[in-house]
């Protein structure tokens, strides 16, 4: 794609991955409606999803799993659908407005060679998070937050545009992760191709970290995000340092957690004491291999 090759909206599809997340739609709805490509892929919710959809997005896709497959397998489905240029990933809990939209494509015009492009996530009152960094298997990041665009070697899956003719030759999410680090370990692969994340942190989203799920049962949800996120962690050792040193990642992280667990039953919280069971639960037990 030339330099100077404008990318408009029909160049783009939306994908947002919803599980028990139809509270999202309205706020999506406001930015997304005039976009003409939009994919919502269900995890087999229990909310009116459906019903939600055709009040908030009535022209958006809709493909509904039969289970929860995870999240990078439900992004999978339907990156395997898309035609257009780009692929927008976007997390249900994300707040797009037309400016943001507007500034993203802009963005994939100014920087066409580019893997993936990620803007600025803000938290919901307003500070910036910094969810990106240089890969841990080569360096550690130092400084202050970026203050124009950059390339850098991982970025948080929440927002990501996806130059798709770049990807399709990397590969899209390892399945092998149900939840968390299938992010870091698609930028992983990025930048070991030596292709481009660029950063374009002039460009703000507001991002309500864990606001997308809101079922009957939040403890739950904690103990799943825990679970899953110990046991994420473990593969993602055992791919890029070898099965030794995720087995001494996996004692060191389980002697931390019994440690927090004491002042977590002293003075408990519950949402916090639920995570952090569910991280001693997914320590404890076998974690998925990777295949060869």
């Amino acid at each position: 794609m030339d330099m100077m090759t404008k990318v408009d909206a029909d160049d783009v599809t939306v994908i947002s991955v919803t599980y028990n997340s139809a509270h999202c739609l309205p706020a999506l709805s406001e930015a997304l409606k005039t976009m003409k490509n939009v994919v919502i892929v269900d995890n087999a919710s229990d909310d009116e999803i459906e019903a939600q959809l055709q009040l908030a997005l009535p022209s958006a896709t809709l493909i509904r799993n039969a289970k929860n497959l995870g999240f990078g397998a439900a992004n999978n489905r339907a990156l395997a659908t898309v035609t257009t240029p780009y692929a927008l990933l976007l997390n249900p809990d994300c707040l797009p407005t037309a400016a943001f939209l507007k500034s993203m494509l802009q963005a994939a015009a100014n920087f066409p060679d580019a893997a993936i492009i990620a803007p600025h996530l803000i938290r919901r009152d307003g500070s910036p998070e910094v969810s990106y960094r240089w890969p841990a298997t080569h360096w550690l990041s130092k400084g202050p937050k970026a203050e124009g665009p950059c390339c850098v070697g991982f970025v948080c899956g929440a927002v990501m545009l996806l130059n798709m003719a770049v990807m399709k030759n990397i590969g899209f999410f390892d399945e092998t992760f149900f939840l968390y680090y299938e992010d870091e370990d698609l930028c992983q692969r990025v930048f070991l191709a030596n292709q481009q994340i660029v950063l374009v942190p002039e460009v703000e989203i507001t991002h309500l970290s864990r606001g997308s799920v809101k079922g009957p049962n939040p403890l739950k949800s904690e103990f799943i995000r825990g679970y899953h996120h110990a046991q994420s962690k473990l593969v993602f050792e055992s791919k890029y340092f070898g099965a030794a040193d995720a087995l001494r990642l996996r004692w060191k992280t389980l002697l931390l957690a019994l440690l927090t667990l004491v002042p977590r039953l002293l003075l408990p919280q519950p949402r916090y004491l639920a995570r952090l069971v569910g991280r001693i639960v997914g320590l404890c037990r076998a974690y998925p291999r990777l295949k060869a």
